[in-house]
């Protein structure tokens, strides 16, 4: 029986670089991006033929952009995926855009090719809140390619949403929840700004908590993005997501989860049978490796990493325990021969004592109380 598996493609390219951005992405050149899109498409190929045993599930083009791509470059993106793997007729397919960047003709590409949902990065409704954060849309601008989006046809898309911006209140939040709720997307991505080292907002921001909204109106966001979403028929099945019923986002679902997944494109990372790596992330170096020789993937793949049992305990701990299901017990018996009490038995019982945790028939779950302060309890899962 063909194991399961998700494939992610990286379009490392954007119109222009966030401040708060700390992914692997740069500015758009078309000579470099029709020469990455180029390599890429070899690289599909030649890694396919190590998973003959495999059966693809979900598909991800993330990125950057993806939507900067020219419609030809996605639709041969798209044909080499169905060309080289097998990809099960009912695969989710999604693909991030960006508003100002889609087209009627790229929807209709995406819509040939197979991508079935579309992940729209607004962040914010508030077109002050969206130039302090350098993006390169207005509202408007969003909903025009939201418009677009729905006449083409899709029926599955995701908005993401970011909170604890720079000049943002609470007031402001509930206005964006507002204004993106009365759109009836199908889920919602809903994350705090987080302002990561080696990123202009970095310089800007760190050590300056007066510049971004405090603790409490960050937690009072924090707290009313569940209520709100909640009322206006949204299910939160992970701590930064919420969808609705069916409509959950079955490509990250995979990942929490533990379904191998295989990254393909500049920097992607990888996990493969218990061992995690990841592709070359500079450019120049990624679009000159041969992808046909016999040294490709010791050129290509670097990290690699095999994890022991314990760090795949750890793993399935703080992966699964960002579902608001939890963890199963039956399925942590089955995957390590042990049970959930004998690895973690102290912890469980410490945590349950505190109400961070409740304990079920089937496994743990994250209490309420536990997911607002879910970094801790995760890292207690640390062996």
């Amino acid at each position: 029986m063909r194991r399961p598996l998700e494939l992610y493609i990286h379009i490392p390219f954007c119109a222009r670089k966030c401040g708060y951005c700390d992914f692997l992405s740069a500015r758009a050149i078309p000579g470099v991006r029709q020469k990455y899109v180029e390599q890429l498409i070899r690289e599909i190929s030649c890694q396919s033929a190590h998973y003959p045993g495999y059966r693809v599930v979900s598909v991800y083009l993330g990125g950057g952009t993806p939507s900067l791509l020219e419609p030809k470059e996605t639709a041969d993106i798209m044909a080499q995926i169905r060309s080289c793997f097998r990809l099960e007729e009912d695969a989710e397919v999604t693909m991030e855009a960006n508003p100002g960047t889609v087209t009627m003709e790229k929807l209709k590409a995406y819509r040939e090719g197979g991508i079935n949902r579309l992940s729209i990065g607004l962040q914010s409704a508030d077109d002050g809140e969206l130039k302090r954060l350098g993006r390169i849309h207005t509202w408007d601008e969003f909903l025009k390619t939201y418009q677009r989006v729905r006449q083409a046809g899709f029926d599955n898309v995701n908005i993401d949403l970011m909170s604890a911006l720079p000049g943002q209140t609470t007031d402001s939040w509930r206005a964006t929840l507002k204004k993106v709720a009365r759109l009836r997307p199908e889920h919602i991505s809903a994350y705090s700004l987080m302002i990561e080292e080696g990123t202009p907002f970095y310089e800007t921001y760190h050590g300056h908590p007066e510049l971004l909204p405090d603790e409490d109106e960050e937690r009072e966001m924090y707290y009313l993005t569940g209520r709100f979403l909640k009322e206006q028929g949204f299910e939160r099945y992970e701590i930064s997501n919420y969808a609705r019923p069916g409509r959950e986002c079955r490509h990250n679902t995979g990942y929490w989860t533990g379904v191998e997944y295989l990254g393909l494109g500049l920097g992607a990372s990888s996990y493969i049978q218990g061992f995690r790596f990841r592709n070359e992330s500079d450019l120049e170096t990624y679009c000159g490796i041969p992808m046909d020789s016999p040294r490709a993937d010791d050129l290509l793949h670097q990290d690699i990493i095999r994890l022991t049992d314990g760090e795949k305990m750890e793993e399935f701990m703080f992966l699964g325990l960002r579902m608001i299901k939890g963890v199963s017990e039956k399925e942590f018996r089955k995957r390590f021969g042990v049970t959930i009490w004998e690895v973690y038995g102290e912890v469980l019982k410490k945590l349950q004592k505190n109400r961070l945790i409740i304990l079920e028939d089937a496994g743990v779950r994250l209490s309420d109380f536990g997911i607002d302060i879910s970094n801790y309890v995760l890292s207690e899962f640390l062996l």
